[in-house]
């Protein structure tokens, strides 16, 4: 896992932007920070845009919550987001695997751009560093993503 941050994209002014957010209830204070970070920067960053917050129980409940924004092209560029700590067994791993191969296959049969800040930690340490902390916040990470990549898709349909 890199230690490095993203670069900020330009800031967007004067457009119309939605970003739906679909987070996972389990492992609360990791995910709650990723959600502030992510937040907290797409304010920065698109001044104007919209947020909304859809919770589900658990990382596995989030591709289905995508998949329904996405049928119904709801938002520029949905952000899932779920923290996932690794145990004594191979359930991370299954579960980290499954989650990001439904939301690739959402984002590429729908069209519309999935950032996927799920992530697997190998103890809550990291966890800490990457969603609680400011130097390499995923949630920061992930907001830069949704906002570029709804640039890029808004040039290509505008062509």
């Amino acid at each position: 896992m890199s230690n490095v941050i993203s670069l900020r994209p330009r800031t967007i002014s004067g457009v119309s932007r939605h970003f739906p957010i679909v987070a996972s209830q389990f492992n609360a204070t990791y995910v709650r920070g990723l959600i502030d970070h992510v937040t907290a920067e797409l304010r920065t960053l698109s001044p104007g845009a919209t947020t909304t917050l859809l919770q589900v129980p658990g990382s596995f409940e989030i591709p289905i919550v995508v998949r329904e924004l996405a049928l119904k092209k709801r938002g520029n560029a949905i952000i899932a987001i779920g923290v996932i700590l690794k145990g004594e067994t191979n359930h991370a791993e299954n579960l980290s695997r499954s989650v990001t191969d439904a939301l690739q296959q959402i984002a590429v049969t729908h069209g519309v751009p999935v950032v996927n800040a799920v992530l697997t930690f190998d103890d809550e340490n990291q966890a800490r560093v990457r969603c609680l902390e400011n130097e390499i916040n995923r949630g920061t990470e992930a907001a830069r993503a949704a906002v570029e990549i709804s640039n890029v898709i808004a040039k290509l349909r505008t062509k």
